[in-house]
């Protein structure tokens, strides 16, 4: 990698960056970063190469390099309608892989190979396989958070956003859903269907607790407490509205409220809060460490020297295919 420098003509060129990231990035650090997002930016033009960002990247990344941003379903729509000779996924491997599913004949790479995730790693190929053996006729969702090897074991994969609709659409009275147990348990709840349920969960989203959002309920007036669909069922109890990363951005986007909290990856307050200025979010800091393995500097590596492809057996990328299409069917 290039030495960098804040140059300024490298301030010029992002200066209307830094004004939407004012309120989020202390003026000190711009220098840092400025010229690490000037070379990125330029150097996804001359490669043909877009970045898809997840909401919990920081905010740098998310509105100073990204060309889409979106949860885990809205990425994979996007990846399947990406225009591009290079794909780059800031975001964790299983959204790198499926990425890659929906476009084999693309390069897609990933700027740290070792940015995983806890549910996806809850669940290997051979555990569903077992549930399958111990519930035959029943029909597996899998949450997207989950490899390859295990999707091409699915029979329809579904994200937050759209689990229950997914579940809804089987005729099946009894549904195998796997990893996540805690919105596992929340489809369940709003289902007749039996769910037969696994223990993977999110090490982010566990970390939360009721007692900890009825205390900051006492503690900030007229606050709006909305959570993410993997946290425990104690926390949805208590909150105002249950959602994915992008019904929560479209609830405040809608509400408007005058305090609110988001009790997810804390990165996506960050950058919520660069659209809704006159919202005030009270940051509850638990952060993804597998999300926080992205960095401006390992995007520019990950460009200059094509580092870190992401590549899966194409048996196992047609068998996967197949339910991640399922999936993007439903609406």
């Amino acid at each position: 990698m290039q030495n960098l420098q804040f140059t300024t003509e490298v301030e010029a060129r992002t200066s209307s960056v830094y004004q939407r990231l004012k309120k989020v990035i202390p003026e000190v650090e711009w220098p840092i970063h400025a010229p690490l997002i000037d070379r990125i930016n330029t150097l996804k033009s001359e490669l043909n190469a877009i970045i898809l960002a997840h909401n919990y990247q920081t905010p740098e990344i998310y509105h100073g390099v990204a060309d889409y941003k979106g949860d885990s379903l809205g990425l994979a729509q996007m990846a399947s309608d990406a225009d591009a000779d290079i794909i780059i996924v800031c975001g964790v491997h299983f959204m790198a892989e499926t990425a890659k599913i929906l476009n084999m004949d693309k390069k897609v790479l990933i700027p740290d190979i070792e940015a995983g995730c806890s549910l996806a790693s809850s669940i290997t190929a051979q555990d569903v396989r077992n549930l399958k053996s111990q519930h035959p006729g029943a029909p597996v969702v899998t949450y997207v958070n989950t490899s390859a090897d295990v999707k091409a074991e699915t029979d329809i994969c579904c994200t937050s956003s759209n689990a229950l609709k997914v579940v809804e659409s089987l005729a099946e009275e009894k549904v195998i859903f796997i990893p996540d147990n805690y919105l596992g348990k929340y489809v369940a709840s709003q289902t007749d269907k039996e769910i037969i349920l696994w223990e993977g969960k999110c090490e982010v989203h566990e970390q939360f607790t009721g007692q900890e959002l009825r205390d900051y309920r006492s503690s900030f007036s007229n606050i709006q407490i909305i959570a993410h669909p993997e946290c425990a069922p104690d926390v949805l109890e208590e909150a105002d509205y249950v959602g994915s990363t992008k019904g929560m951005i479209d609830y405040v986007d809608q509400k408007r409220p005058e305090n609110v909290i988001m009790i997810t990856e804390c990165s996506m307050s960050d950058n919520v809060a660069v659209e809704f200025p006159e919202v005030n979010f009270v940051r509850p800091c638990n952060l993804c460490p597998h999300m926080k393995r992205i960095t401006l500097s390992n995007i520019l590596s990950c460009l200059e020297n094509g580092q870190h492809e992401i590549r899966i057996d194409s048996d196992i990328a047609s068998k996967a295919l197949s339910s991640v299409q399922r999936m993007l069917s439903i609406k």
